[in-house]
């Protein structure tokens, strides 16, 4: 019983919340950048040469059987050796989008979390009081007595 009141204990923690919220935003943002990267971006790369399909490219580097049509699913389905550069291409454009996007995020985050503690503190701790002010106050007291 108590493991149990342990488990629901760390389950309901702020953090592994946080954290499962985290892994499924992540999981659908990876896929707005993937349709991003493969419905934009990659056509507009292609276009520059040649408008190429960048997931169709590969090297075969093994015997191709006869009758086997030489595109990249054929090849993979008869079990025929290839490295698909292309689909590399592809992921690392999708990674380096990937990557510039939550540089950004974080970098706009940093610089919000820079400008709070400021306000806060701008409030919280009023600046010195200038030496003239208080000489002024140390008179005014000294002529009320």
């Amino acid at each position: 019983m108590k493991v149990i009141e342990e488990f629901k204990e760390f389950a309901v923690k702020g953090n592994v919340i946080d954290l499962a919220v985290g892994v499924i935003i992540g999981a659908a943002f990876g896929k707005i950048v993937e349709s991003v990267v493969t419905d934009l971006i990659m056509p507009v790369v292609g276009m520059f040469f040649g408008k190429l399909d960048f997931s169709s490219l590969f090297f075969v580097l093994g015997n191709v059987p006869t009758g086997t049509a030489l595109t990249l699913d054929s090849l993979r389905k008869a079990g025929v050796p290839v490295l698909a550069y292309g689909n590399f291409i592809t992921v690392a454009v999708n990674f380096i989008v990937l990557a510039a996007v939550i540089f950004l995020m974080v970098k706009q985050v940093n610089r919000l979390k820079r400008q709070a503690p400021a306000e806060t503190l701008a409030g919280a701790n009023p600046p010195p009081t200038p030496e003239d002010v208080l000489l002024l106050r140390e008179i005014r007291d000294q002529l009320k007595r």
